[in-house]
Parts: structure tokens; sequence; C-alpha cells
């Protein structure tokens, strides 16, 4: 394994510092007018302690809904520290749950990286639409597992944007247009739907993907 392998995560390369230069200065920081030092062993206790006592989960932006272990979603956080208490912080970043046990034989659950931000909201003809917006569309038809905005360019040059959803069985032919009713209504904005099978939807944790190249 190589040395950008070892330590290709926070957790391996802050422990490797703290086995390493322990008692060396890792962070100074100014705390009413004194600096103060901290080593690598003690950052590395800190950050021990700190993730002892974060529930982390992974939820689908604009929703606050759990995914699956292994679907990308947005990190959110909370915490009962007296200091700096937390309920369902969202952080906006994506991630997604690794599956299994730590190698260092820790039990508690792992995520991977960063996998990029989940802030996706987008203008359409001069109207904003945000996640929480699909998260309502997807709310009103239990038949939608999981569903994302697409918003493109058409052959005229207007915007155009169509809702693709995965639904669990085989689509009603009528959900479509119930589906794109509940959409203008959402968002006061006319769109397309498209129903696919369950898996077909990529799985980056993007709730609305914006295809359109601006400024060309």
């Amino acid at each position: 394994m190589s040395a950008e392998e070892r330590f290709d995560t926070f957790p391996r390369l802050l422990g490797h510092h703290a086995r390493v230069r322990g008692d060396r200065p890792a962070i100074r920081e100014k705390d009413r007018g004194i600096w103060q030092t901290w080593t690598w062993a003690e950052v590395a206790r800190e950050v021990r302690l700190l993730a002892a006592g974060l529930a982390v989960e992974i939820v689908r932006p604009g929703s606050g809904t759990p995914v699956a272990e292994g679907e990308v979603g947005e990190v959110v956080v909370t915490t009962f520290t007296k200091d700096y208490p937390l309920i369902r912080f969202a952080t906006g970043d994506l991630s997604a749950v690794l599956p299994g046990t730590s190698p260092c034989g820790r039990t508690n659950m792992r995520i991977k990286g960063w996998l990029g931000r989940a802030d996706q909201a987008t203008k359409v003809r001069g109207m904003f639409v945000h996640p929480s917006q699909v998260a309502e569309v997807v709310r009103r038809h239990r038949e939608i597992a999981k569903a994302r905005l697409v918003v493109e360019t058409d052959a005229s040059g207007a915007d155009r944007m169509t809702l693709e959803c995965e639904t669990a069985a085989v689509a009603d032919a009528a959900l479509p247009g119930a589906i794109a009713a509940s959409l203008r209504e959402v968002c006061q904005l006319r769109g397309e739907v498209r129903c696919h099978a369950p898996g077909s939807l990529p799985n980056d944790g993007k709730v609305i993907e914006d295809r359109r190249r601006h400024g060309e």
C-alpha cells in the first residue's frame, strides 16, 4: 500500500501524525488574546471525543429523509454538547455511508469523503427552484421512490425542465400527468415527467441537475 493510500482519509492521517509527532504543535489559536498551542496527540484525542458524541445521518437533499446505505445524500449532524448543541444540522455537504466495520475496530458509522455540495437551487424562466420543492412533489405521490429534476435548454433556446422519477411498480398511465400537475402547482412552472424503473437514476445525491451551459 502506497503512502497516498495509507493516508487517504483524515482519521488515518491524523492518527499517523499523533503517533509520529504526538508532542509537536499541530494547531495554534488565539483565545482571549492569548495564543494556545495544541499538539497532534491533543488534537487526535479531541477529535475522537467529538466523534463519539455525534449522531450523523445521510439524507436526501431538500427532504431530510434518510437514504439507504451507500446512497449519496446530504450529511446531517446532531450533537447535544452544552456549548454548541445542534439538532439535525444540515451541513450542505454530500457523502454516503460506508458498509462494514473500520479496520481499526471502531464500530461507529463511517462515511465516504466529500462528494459535493447539496445546495442545488437553480433559476428556471425567472423562478427559483429548490430541492425542497422537488421533495414536496415526491411527497404527494407515494409511487415515486426517487426523483431528479433536470433543467436543459431546448432547440429554441428556452429553458426546459423534466422530472425524472423512479417508480416502485409499473406506473399507471395517468401518473405522469398527475405528477406534472403537482410540479406545476409547487414550482409555478410547467415541466415534463418521465417514469423509470428503480435504480435507473444516478447515485450522486443530486435532486436538481442543471445541464444548461451558462455564458455561452
